[in-house]
């Protein structure tokens, strides 16, 4: 595989889309990450299951190879149930800043139609923030 030769540090994912695409077929999700998996795919990722029975079905298609899920919202699965059903990566997409954004939009409809600004309450302190900020980043081993 050419990723191999180059002796880069890449990981490959391979994507089977079919659920963010509107296509929730759980065995065409199946056939094409086992496709990716034999092809040489690091990781393989399923985006748009929800279902523990989905998730489940994807982490034995394509065992040994690790499967990541997005966890785009709430969800009834904590990280340790999540973990128990062989999921070895999350990703979260853009529910972080989603969130963020949510919390901004909230303190400022409060602030606009209250004049109240109990919406900063839990906000995170400028010292917090730049200590944040400050510290190098540290890879996963």
């Amino acid at each position: 595989m050419a990723i191999d030769r180059s002796g880069a540090d890449v990981m490959l994912i391979g994507r089977a889309e079919n659920f963010f695409v509107g296509q929730p077929d759980i065995d065409d999700t199946l056939l094409r990450l086992r496709a990716y998996a034999d092809a040489g795919a690091d990781c393989l990722y399923a985006p748009g299951i929800v279902q523990r029975a989905h998730i489940e079905a994807v982490v034995a298609a394509v065992a040994p190879k690790p499967v990541n899920l997005l966890v785009g919202g709430p969800s009834a699965f904590t990280l340790q149930d999540i973990a128990a059903m062989g999921v070895r990566r999350v990703s979260l997409g853009g529910a972080l800043a989603r969130a963020a954004w949510g919390g901004f939009m909230q303190a400022a409809q409060q602030l606009q139609e209250q004049g109240s600004f109990a919406g900063l309450e839990g906000a995170a302190s400028g010292a917090t923030l730049n200590a944040l900020f400050e510290r190098p980043m540290q890879r996963d081993a």
